[in-house]
C-alpha cells in the first residue's frame, strides 16, 4: 500500500515546510515538491497541517486500581487515542507490590499484543525492590527494549515504594542507562492530612486537592531531586500539576540533575473549582496530583510556551462516574445500580477512584486552548505532544518528527473543523467526559499508522491488532 499526500503544509518541532509526502509500506519514503509517483491512493492536504503522529507518554489502561480497574481496553483506547490523532501510546505498567515484575510486564503486554489498533510500548513500575527484583528489571530492559522505570512516592501502603526502594532503583537506572519517570507527593503527608480531614468530617471530593495541596507536591519532588544527585540517574516527573514543584524541579536542573517535566492536559485545561461541584460531581475530577487553582495552569501554559515543560500527556485513568467513582461516596453503602460494590457506609474522597478520562482529547483541546487562543505556537504544540516523547523516551527519529525514514505516523489536521466533547460521541469506555460541552477548534481529519489509514473525518476505520509494541533504545 502506498499513499501520497499532497500540498501537505509540514510542520516538524523545529520547521515548516510545504511539499508533497510519499509513503510506501510502512515508512515516509519521499518528501518533496510535486512528487513524480505513483500510489494507490492520493489526498491533497491544502488547507490542512500536516503533523507527525502524536504520542501520548502516561496513559494506564489496564488498570488494577484502588479496589476496581479501569474501564478501557486496548480495543476501546487504541481507537479513542487514534481519532484524536495519537499513534503511539506509552503505558505504565503498574503492578502491586506482591507481584513478580516479569509476570506484570508479561500481563500488560498481552493486554495489547494483538489488540492494539495504534503502536505502544511501557514505562516498567517498579513497586518494590527486594533481592529478586533487580535481576527481573534488567531482563525487562535488555529482552524487551523498556528503556523506563516508574515510580510512585505516593500511594502508601500500594504502590509506593520506600527510600532505600528508591536509591536502589536509581541507582541500576542509571546502570542500565533508562530514565525513571516518577510521581511525585509525599505519601506521609498525605496519609496525615486525609486522617485529620476525614476525621473533622470533611469527606466530599472537594475536599481531595485540600487533602494533597502544593506543598505536598513540591516536598515530593524535592525528594526526588535529591536522590537523582546521589545517584546520577535521569528522571522524568510525570503529571506535574503546579508551580512549586517546577520551580523545585528547575532548581535541580541548575545542580546539574537530569530532570524532565510532563504536565497533563487536565491541569491545562481544567481548574480546582471543577472538584468542588456540588452533588457529588466534583467526584469526575478526581486525579492526583489534584487540579489547581487557575493561577497554576496559567504558569503551566508559560512554562509549557518557554521549553521548561517538555511534554503534555495525559495520565488517562479511566472510571465510571454513576459506579466507580461513589465508591468513595459518603453514602456508598446504599447500591447505585446491579454492578455497583460499594465500600460501605462511611466512605470518604480518599476512596474514589483517582483519574481523568482524556485519550481522545489530549490533541484537540492543547490545539484549541494552546494553539488558537495563542499560548503556544504550532511548533511549541508539536514538540509538547509528540517529538519530546520520542526523543527522551527511545523513539526518535523513527516516530515524532515528519521526515524520510521515519514510520508513516501522519495527521493530517483540519484546523477549520469545529466541535463539542461529549460522552455520547466519544470512544472512551467511561459513562461521562470530564471535558462535557467544551467547544474545539481543530481535528485529525485523516491519521495513518505506519502508513495504513486508522481515521478519516473523525471516524475510526484501521485494523484492530495491528499495532506493535515498539522496542526502544
Amino acid at each position: 500500500m502506498s499513499l501520497l499526500i499532497q500540498n501537505a503544509d509540514i510542520v516538524n518541532a523545529d520547521a515548516r515546510r510545504t511539499a508533497d509526502i510519499f509513503c510506501q509500506g510502512e515508512t515516509i519514503t519521499k518528501i518533496g515538491a510535486r512528487l513524480d509517483v505513483v500510489a494507490d491512493e492520493v489526498i491533497d492536504a491544502t488547507g490542512k497541517y500536516v503533523f507527525p503522529g502524536f504520542i501520548d507518554p502516561h496513559v494506564h489502561i489496564y488498570l488494577p486500581f484502588m479496589g476496581t480497574f479501569a474501564k478501557d481496553t486496548y480495543n476501546s483506547a487504541s481507537r479513542a487515542a487514534l481519532v484524536g490523532g495519537t499513534t503511539t501510546l506509552i503505558e505504565m505498567c503498574c503492578p502491586s507490590r506482591e507481584e513478580e515484575p516479569l509476570e506484570a510486564f508479561r500481563l500488560w503486554k498481552a493486554k495489547a499484543d494483538g489488540v492494539s489498533a495504534c503502536d505502544y510500548a511501557f514505562h516498567m513500575g517498579v513497586t518494590r525492590f527486594d533481592e529478586t527484583t533487580g535481576k527481573q528489571l534488567r531482563q525487562i530492559v535488555e529482552k524487551e527494549g523498556v528503556t523506563s522505570f516508574k515510580v510512585f512516592l505516593a500511594y502508601k501502603g500500594a504502590f509506593g515504594i520506600d527510600d532505600e526502594e528508591l536509591y536502589r532503583t536509581l541507582a541500576l537506572a542509571k546502570k542500565l542507562g533508562v530514565v525513571v519517570t516518577a510521581h511525585c507527593e509525599n505519601a506521609e503527608l498525605i496519609a496525615q492530612t486525609q486522617g485529620k480531614l476525614v476525621a473533622a468530617g470533611k469527606v466530599g471530593p472537594e475536599w481531595h486537592e485540600p487533602s494533597r495541596p502544593v506543598a505536598v507536591e513540591a516536598e515530593g519532588c524535592h525528594h526526588l531531586m535529591s536522590f537523582a544527585e546521589m545517584t546520577g540517574a535521569e528522571v522524568y516527573v510525570v503529571h506535574t500539576s503546579c508551580r512549586p514543584a517546577v520551580e523545585v524541579i528547575v532548581a535541580a536542573r541548575k545542580r546539574g540533575v537530569r530532570a524532565t517535566i510532563e504536565t497533563v492536559i487536565p491541569y491545562l485545561v481544567l481548574d480546582s473549582s471543577y472538584a468542588e461541584r456540588p452533588s457529588f460531581e466534583g467526584a469526575k475530577y478526581v486525579m492526583s496530583p489534584p487540579i489547581r487553582s487557575r493561577e497554576h495552569s496559567d504558569y503551566l501554559w508559560e512554562k509549557l510556551a518557554d521549553g521548561t515543560i517538555s511534554t503534555v500527556a495525559t495520565d488517562h485513568a479511566p472510571f465510571d462516574f454513576a459506579t466507580q467513582k461513589h465508591m468513595g461516596h459518603p453514602e456508598a453503602g446504599k447500591a447505585v445500580d446491579a454492578n455497583f460494590h460499594p465500600t460501605g457506609e462511611g466512605a470518604d474522597f480518599s476512596r474514589i477512584p483517582n483519574g481523568i478520562p482524556s485519550i481522545e482529547d489530549r490533541v484537540n483541546l492543547l490545539f484549541t486552548h494552546g494553539v488558537v487562543a495563542g499560548r503556544i505556537d504550532l511548533h511549541t504544540f508539536v514538540a509538547a505532544a509528540s517529538t519530546n516523547a520520542a526523543k527522551r523516551f527511545g523513539l526518535y527519529p523513527r516516530k515524532g518528527e515528519v521526515t524520510e525514514g521515519a514510520d508513516a505516523d501522519l495527521v493530517i489536521y483540519d484546523p477549520s473543523h469545529r466541535g463539542t466533547l461529549s460522552a455520547k460521541t466519544q470512544l472512551m469506555e467511561t459513562d461521562y467526559s470530564a471535558f462535557e460541552g467544551f467547544e474545539i477548534q481543530g481535528r485529525p481529519s485523516l491519521v495513518t499508522v505506519r502508513g495504513d489509514v486508522a481515521v478519516r473525518e473523525g471516524k475510526f476505520v484501521g485494523t484492530m491488532g495491528r499495532g506493535q509494541l515498539l522496542r526502544r533504545s
